[in-house]
C-alpha cells in the first residue's frame, strides 16, 4: 500500500475554505425566510437567533452549502487516515485522535456552547439568570451540541476505521487502486461516486426523513446523513490510501482536467434541483405523481448535486491552487480553532444586530466578517501556547 505524500496546499486550502463556508452558513441562518424561533425550547428553533429581516438569496446560499459541504469535510478528513495509521500504529493513532478530537469536542460542548447559546435563552425567557440558564441548557434543551457535532462523529469514524484496520487493510489495498486505475476515466469515477452517494443516503432519508436529529446528550447526529458521512469518510480513506500523487487527483489526471465541466454541472444541477420543487409539488397535487415518487426524484437530484459539488470543489482546488499564500496558510493553520470557536461570535453578533434596522444581507455580512476575524484572531493567539497548540 503506497504511502501518501506530505500534505498538499490545495487540500489544506480546500479544508480551510469549507471552514469559511461553515462560518458563512451559520451567519446566514438568522436571516433565511424559513427561519423560526421556539420560545418553549429554543433547541427546536432553526437557529439560536432569528431576525425579523430575511432574504431569499440566503436561503439559496444556505441550502447549496448544506447539500455537500459536511460530506466533503468528512471525505477530506479520511484522506490521511491510512498514512497516519501506518506511520503511528493503531494505539498511538487512537491516543492522538482522542487528544485532537475528543478533548476539543468535550471542551466545546461543555464550555463554549453554553456561552454561544445564552442569547437564545434570554430571548426565550426575557431574563438574565445564569443558574436557571444552566439548568435549562442541560435539561430542557438537552445539552445542545452546536457545530462540534462534526468533531465527535469524526472521532467515532476514526475509532471504527482504526479498530477494524487489521481486518480491512487488505480490502483497502484491493479497492483503493480503483481510483488510480480510472483517473483517466472520469465518467466511470463519477458514476461510481454518484451510486455510492445514492445508496448511502436515499434509504435512510426515506426511513427517517431528511431533517431528523437524534442522540444522547451532546452526541447528536442527523439520522439520514450518518451513513452518507461515513461512506464519504471511507471514500477519503480509499483515495488517500493510494496517495494523492498517484490517484485521481494526481497531476495529469483526466478526472482533474475536467474540473471546469464538473463546476458547470454542479451549478446547473443545483439550479435544476431548485426549479424542480414547484413542478413536483404541482404533479403531486394533480395526482400524476405520488409523494414517494416525487420525493425519490427530488432527492436523487439532491444526491446528484451533492456528488457534483464535492467533485467540483476538489478538482477546482487541485487544478488552481499551485502555490503557497501567507494569509491562506494562516487560515489553514487556524481553521480547526475557527470551526470550534466561531459559533459564539456568530450568535452574539446576530443578537446585538437585532435592534438595528439594516437589510438582511448587510447583517449577514457583518456577522460573517466579525465571527471569522474574531475566531481567527483568538485561535491564533491561543495557539501561541504550546500546550493548547497540541489540541488545536
Amino acid at each position: 500500500m503506497s504511502k501518501i505524500a506530505n500534505r498538499t496546499n490545495w487540500l489544506d486550502y480546500l479544508r480551510s475554505f469549507i471552514t469559511l463556508l461553515v462560518v458563512a452558513h451559520h451567519s446566514s441562518l438568522a436571516y433565511t425566510t424559513f427561519a423560526h424561533f421556539n420560545k418553549e425550547a429554543y433547541i427546536l428553533s432553526t437557529h439560536p437567533i432569528v431576525d425579523t429581516v430575511r432574504w431569499k438569496g440566503l436561503d439559496i446560499f444556505e441550502d447549496f452549502n448544506d447539500i455537500f459541504f459536511m460530506s466533503l469535510m468528512f471525505l477530506i478528513s479520511g484522506i490521511f487516515i491510512v498514512h497516519s495509521l501506518e506511520k503511528k500504529g493503531i494505539r498511538p493513532f487512537i491516543r492522538d485522535r482522542f487528544r485532537r478530537l475528543f478533548i476539543p469536542f468535550a471542551i466545546g460542548v461543555t464550555l463554549l456552547m453554553p456561552i454561544a447559546y445564552y442569547p437564545a435563552y434570554f430571548l426565550a425567557h426575557g431574563k438574565n439568570d445564569l443558574k436557571a440558564y444552566i439548568v435549562d441548557f442541560f435539561t430542557v434543551e438537552a445539552w445542545p451540541v452546536g457545530p462540534p457535532w462534526f468533531i465527535w462523529v469524526l472521532f467515532f469514524f476514526n475509532l471504527v476505521v482504526a479498530g477494524c484496520y487489521p481486518l480491512v487493510k487488505r480490502g483497502i489495498s484491493k479497492w483503493g487502486p480503483f481510483f488510480s486505475n480510472n483517473k483517466q476515466h472520469a465518467v466511470s469515477v463519477f458514476f461510481a461516486w454518484f451510486i455510492l452517494t445514492w445508496i448511502a443516503y436515499i434509504p435512510f432519508m426515506l426511513l427517517a426523513g431528511p431533517d431528523t436529529w437524534t442522540g444522547l446528550g451532546p452526541f447528536d447526529f442527523q439520522v439520514s446523513r450518518m451513513f452518507l458521512y461515513f461512506c464519504y469518510f471511507l471514500l477519503g480513506v480509499l483515495i488517500g490510501a493510494q496517495g494523492l500523487n498517484d490517484g485521481i487527483f494526481s497531476e495529469g489526471s483526466g478526472f482533474v482536467k475536467k474540473g471546469p465541466v464538473w463546476l458547470v454541472c454542479c451549478l446547473c444541477t443545483y439550479a435544476v434541483l431548485k426549479f424542480s420543487e414547484s413542478p413536483l409539488k404541482d404533479l403531486v397535487g394533480r395526482h400524476q405523481l405520488n409523494p414517494l415518487q416525487a420525493r425519490l426524484i427530488y432527492r436523487s437530484l439532491w444526491v446528484l448535486s451533492c456528488t457534483l459539488s464535492a467533485i467540483a470543489f476538489l478538482t477546482t482546488f487541485r487544478k488552481l491552487v499551485n502555490r503557497s499564500h501567507t494569509w491562506w496558510g494562516s487560515l489553514s493553520a487556524n481553521a480547526y480553532g475557527i470551526y470550534l470557536i466561531h459559533y459564539i461570535f456568530v450568535v452574539w453578533c446576530q443578537y446585538y444586530l437585532l435592534d438595528y434596522n439594516l437589510p438582511a444581507v448587510i447583517k449577514f455580512f457583518i456577522t460573517f466578517v466579525v465571527a471569522l476575524l474574531m475566531s481567527w484572531l483568538l485561535t491564533h493567539w491561543l495557539r501561541k501556547n504550546t500546550i493548547i497548540k497540541k489540541y488545536l
